[in-house]
């Protein structure tokens, strides 16, 4: 798919009916493997954190060693082929939309490249075309997770879209109440609650309606977040360091990182949304202990610190 080109597969007006059928489907097979959790709201700063407590890890631990014993040390690729019982829908000619096999979040999908490509490869109009196409059936949070160290687990770039709001209590996404003091420069803003390097823009809720147009523009605005927080691309369209991206119909937020875990805490973009997982107890009580904000500004960069921005290695 070229800038001036591309081929729209999906039709988003049955993405969403899609999506309950298969998930009813990949659950009787076997195939979607639902990680149970418990959640509670942890407040710091504004932002009502919803932080998940992960109840059982068994199914995916004993998956994982499974493949491990099959993939003989050689590295697998879930993705390649990706399970056809996972498969949701054709969204272009150089991406599909599949389940992610252990969710924690109903209805959670995978936008995957056909082909491989590098997670650490910077985001293209194929990319945001895609995004698009499936933000056009299911109004929710889009993610990306630039590297290891920005959480990503495997490195077929993938995309990954969650259905708003997060659950039936609460209406709005976690950092919304934040959001709305955006300082804007021209097109690109900061947001005075976050106390970390980020960048911040609009995105129209229009795009929806032409999922081409809102790539191209969605591309152009990429790019100067990127630029905004010094990031860019070095050599093959790698991207200089990991980052983290979050996307509605209406914004998008760039977030570097500097590393991957807070103490045993992982963090993926879905934090910087407000929404954190833990494995356990244990964890929860350091979460509260040092507080979510206070974890996020721990694995981003600091306002005033020189811890460099990570390059990414997997």
């Amino acid at each position: 798919m070229t800038r001036t080109e591309g081929k729209i597969l999906l039709k988003p007006d049955t993405l969403w009916e899609q999506v309950k059928k298969q998930t009813e489907y990949a659950l009787n097979c076997g195939a979607l493997l639902s990680i149970p959790t418990e959640f509670e709201f942890v407040e710091q700063d504004g932002v009502n954190f919803l932080v998940r407590i992960l109840s059982n890890l068994d199914r995916k631990n004993a998956d994982k060693k499974k493949r491990e014993k099959k993939s003989a040390g050689k590295e697998f690729n879930p993705f390649l082929p990706y399970e056809q019982d996972l498969f949701v829908a054709d969204i272009s000619d150089t991406h599909v939309c599949i389940f992610n096999k252990f969710n924690v979040v109903d209805y959670h999908l995978l936008i995957i490249t056909r082909d491989f490509e590098e997670q650490e490869k910077l985001l293209t109009l194929a990319d945001f075309t895609a995004m698009w196409a499936c933000l056009a059936g299911i109004d929710g949070l889009a993610f990306y997770n630039g590297g290891k160290l920005a959480g990503a687990s495997q490195r077929h770039k993938h995309l990954q879209l969650v259905p708003l709001p997060f659950t039936a209590s609460a209406t709005q996404i976690p950092i919304a109440p934040l959001l709305a003091s955006a300082k804007f420069e021209e097109s690109i803003a900061t947001i005075p609650g976050l106390p970390f390097v980020h960048a911040f823009a609009s995105l129209q809720p229009a795009w929806v309606d032409s999922p081409l147009m809102g790539a191209d523009a969605t591309l152009e605005i990429y790019h100067k977040l990127l630029r905004a927080v010094g990031l860019g691309a070095v050599g093959d369209d790698r991207q200089s360091g990991a980052y983290n991206l979050l996307a509605t119909r209406e914004w998008m937020l760039i977030v570097p990182r500097s590393q991957e875990h807070f103490q045993s805490i992982s963090v993926n973009s879905l934090g910087f949304a407000g929404a954190l997982l833990v494995k356990n107890a244990s964890e929860m009580q350091i979460l509260k202990q040092h507080g979510p904000m206070n974890i996020l500004k721990e694995v981003a960069i600091a306002y005033g610190e020189t811890k460099p921005i990570a390059i990414n290695s997997y």
